[in-house]
């Protein structure tokens, strides 16, 4: 099955990642990686209005939000608590200085819990992680990943997938939402044509990827069975979420990281945030739970 996405922004990200869907107050995050900026914004019929954006001094890898509306934000290093009354506070370090590392996707868990990935900015291969900001700290679930990016759990939250972008690879493990303790991963599927990046899931279990540098949203099962396909015209389509009231509203963030001014005028919503409606619904994205 095929679908076409629709610009729904007017305004363009150099690299928009990280859509999710903060229900209680009716409002869409995502973030702006290269220009460090966590934004907000309303939909209206398939359409997404920006109305708030929160700068940092660094790159911002993904944001989450709480039941009561403060964000916790992944900038290059460290997770940083944003308060409702702006108050910004350091609740961790994921890396230690001089690691030539940023955190990139990430998600919060059924119990409230944040992951977060990261990305070499230098020649390092294999080292990058995969962690989890618990009550005791960081801990640490993969430290072998070549590019960590999206995150998605099944509809009963019992098993946790993850994309490693540069091979390819979607990873698959068990995963006690109650506990947090997850089991040894396992490959799932391989996508060899792109670039797997952000991801979420829907209700069905199935497994939305943007894949970039192909321009769509695959739908796969969680064996790699490709479903359906949604086509955005963006080369570099980064990330998916499903919105809305509904939940029935996949929003799609692009970006314009790399392209040539030849790719732009080839491709001039690049960048842009994309909707589609694609005849299934989401899963509800889990809150940010805190420390005390």
């Amino acid at each position: 099955m095929k679908f076409t996405a629709i610009p729904a922004s007017a305004d363009v990200y150099a690299l928009g990642e990280g859509p999710i869907w903060d229900a209680i107050r009716g409002r869409l995050l995502w973030v702006d990686i290269v220009a460090g900026a966590v934004h907000e914004g309303l939909l209206d019929d398939g359409m997404v209005t920006a109305t708030g954006r929160h700068a940092f001094d660094a790159t911002v890898g993904a944001v989450a939000v709480s039941a009561d509306g403060e964000l916790i934000v992944a900038e290059q290093a460290t997770l940083i608590r944003l308060g409702t009354d702006g108050s910004r506070t350091e609740l961790a370090r994921v890396f230690e200085p001089g690691v030539r590392s940023r955190l990139n996707d990430g998600a919060v868990d059924p119990a409230g819990r944040f992951l977060i990935g990261s990305l070499a900015q230098d020649g390092r291969r294999g080292r990058e992680v995969l962690a989890r900001l618990d009550e005791a700290g960081m801990t640490y679930l993969d430290t072998d990943l070549v590019l960590s990016n999206g995150l998605a759990w099944s509809p009963a939250g019992d098993l946790l997938y993850s994309v490693d972008t540069i091979p390819g690879t979607i990873w698959v493990r068990d995963y006690d939402p109650d506990s947090g303790k997850a089991g040894p991963r396992r490959k799932a599927f391989t996508i060899t044509d792109g670039k797997p990046d952000g991801m979420c899931a829907d209700v069905d279990g199935n497994l939305w990827i943007a894949n970039w540098g192909c321009g769509r949203v695959e739908c796969r099962t969680p064996t790699g069975e490709l479903l359906a396909t949604v086509e955005t015209g963006a080369p570099h389509t980064s990330s998916a979420a499903f919105a809305g009231p509904d939940l029935d509203l996949l929003v799609i963030t692009t970006s314009t990281q790399d392209l040539t001014e030849q790719d732009l005028a080839a491709h001039p919503n690049s960048g842009r945030l994309f909707t589609a409606r694609v005849g299934v619904r989401g899963l509800p994205t889990p809150y940010w739970a805190p420390p005390d």
